[in-house]
């Protein structure tokens, strides 16, 4: 019988080849190579006051990096909502992510409001997005960013984290507030953008 840890390294080296398959078959949906490091994902969950965040939304949530972070952090009567376009990956997520609070949608982010509503739920205290913005047209990038600002409650917060500056001039037509940090330890160094309406 396999130990716990002998199933947890399976699980993972699973997710990480189902990650590199999909980045060699579409590698501008995924934007890097390999899955956000553990000081980014501290980095990013830090960020978030999780004694009021009720209603959290995912974009890309990919293999589940960020979303079991989110998971352990969440409230008992919170719910998290990650929106994949990926079908591989809402098949993963939905095959190994067991929690009541935790639903999977197969969609785009330009449809986060839509999607609230679908599952019944009030606008979002924070959305955590791992989307790789600057491979987007332009229309698209805008067209999220505005989505998200509209889905997020007044005091709510959209965080992301890009590897170049680009998505920030968008960001500050969106959003009334941009702070900026940085993380050296990721592969590649990442930029972490805190946005609130």
């Amino acid at each position: 019988m396999p130990s716990q840890g002998a199933k947890k390294a399976a699980a993972r080296s699973s997710s990480l080849a189902l990650f590199a398959r999909n980045f060699l078959k579409s590698p501008f949906m995924l934007g890097s190579v390999v899955p956000s490091s553990p000081f980014l994902v501290n980095d990013m969950m830090s960020q978030v006051d999780w004694e009021r965040a009720r209603v959290l939304v995912e974009y890309g949530p990919g293999v589940g990096t960020f979303t079991r972070e989110i998971l352990k952090r969440m409230r008992p009567d919170a719910v998290l909502v990650a929106i994949e376009l990926n079908t591989d990956f809402v098949e993963y997520l939905g095959n190994h992510i067991r929690d009541p609070r935790f639903r999977v949608v197969q969609g785009s982010a330009a449809r986060v409001r839509s999607v609230l509503a679908e599952q019944s739920l009030a606008p979002a205290d924070y959305i955590i997005s791992s989307l790789p913005y600057l491979n987007m047209t332009d229309s698209l990038r805008r067209e999220i960013l505005e989505e998200s600002r509209l889905a997020l409650k007044a005091e709510g917060s959209l965080l992301l984290f890009q590897y170049t500056r680009t998505i920030l001039p968008y960001l500050e037509s969106s959003f009334s507030s941009v702070k900026l940090n940085f993380q050296l330890f990721n592969i590649l160094p990442a930029l972490i953008f805190h946005c609130t309406p």
